[in-house]
């Protein structure tokens, strides 16, 4: 591996283990000297830094690092907002929609009922440590649920449905794609609208059964989850 690698590869552990967002690097000379080789080598590997978004480089000041995206771990037990309390962040749910509807073929399909069914579609809107990350849309097929589901405003939907209704859910599949977003995208979630989002499907099934309880679909800032796929 080339010195310069190398180098980048300790920068990034460091960034990830001891630095936060708005924190600045050493000076390239004390890098330099850290490392025993010269400064341009030290460049090379922050050149590495900056093309994966880790940190930014400001004139005059020095490399700035960048705030990190968290990872999205995608397994059956998989939850969005487990996964962020682990890794010691404060995701935030808000309810933007709820109500039952009839599924258009779509949706009917992918939750195994006949066309026009009716089925609870729950609009939520996360946010982490403050800062818009994600929009959710939940279909699900009970409808006898809505008697208790019309009352969740806040926190994770499954854990909600564990308490309330004593019924576990367990992710099934996910499909997952990038596309630009619309201007609804980029008014809720606070973005540009060069930055794509994370397009992701994903079907719940109920725990220890095959019965389809739950399709969502979600629009996710791509610059900061990053989903990591366990194998």
């Amino acid at each position: 591996m080339p010195v310069y690698l190398d180098i980048a590869t300790q920068l990034d552990n460091d960034v990830r283990n001891k630095y936060q967002a708005g924190d600045y690097l050493p000076s390239e000379s004390q890098l330099a000297l850290r490392f025993n080789v010269n400064r341009h080598t030290v460049r090379r590997a922050i050149d590495e830094l900056v093309a994966t978004g880790m940190v930014q480089r400001h004139q005059g000041k020095g490399n700035m690092v960048l705030r990190q995206p968290h990872d999205y771990y995608l397994h059956a037990g998989a939850h969005f907002t487990g996964n962020l309390l682990e890794q010691g962040s404060l995701p935030r749910s808000e309810v933007l929609q709820a109500r039952v509807i009839i599924a258009n073929s779509k949706i009917a399909e992918r939750l195994n009922k006949p066309a026009e069914s009716k089925v609870i579609h729950i609009r939520t809107f996360r946010k982490i440590d403050g800062i818009p990350r994600t929009v959710i849309d939940h279909y699900l097929s009970d409808t006898t649920w809505w008697a208790v589901l019309k009352y969740f405003n806040t926190g994770s939907l499954h854990q909600f449905i564990n308490k309330e209704l004593n019924i576990e859910l367990q992710r099934k599949n996910t499909r997952l794609r990038a596309q630009m977003p619309t201007n609804e995208d980029c008014r809720l979630l606070q973005i540009n609208s060069n930055i794509p989002i994370l397009k992701i499907k994903t079907t719940n099934v109920i725990k220890g059964t095959n019965i389809v309880a739950e399709y969502s679909s979600s629009n996710t800032r791509s610059d900061v989850i990053e989903l990591v796929m366990e194998h």
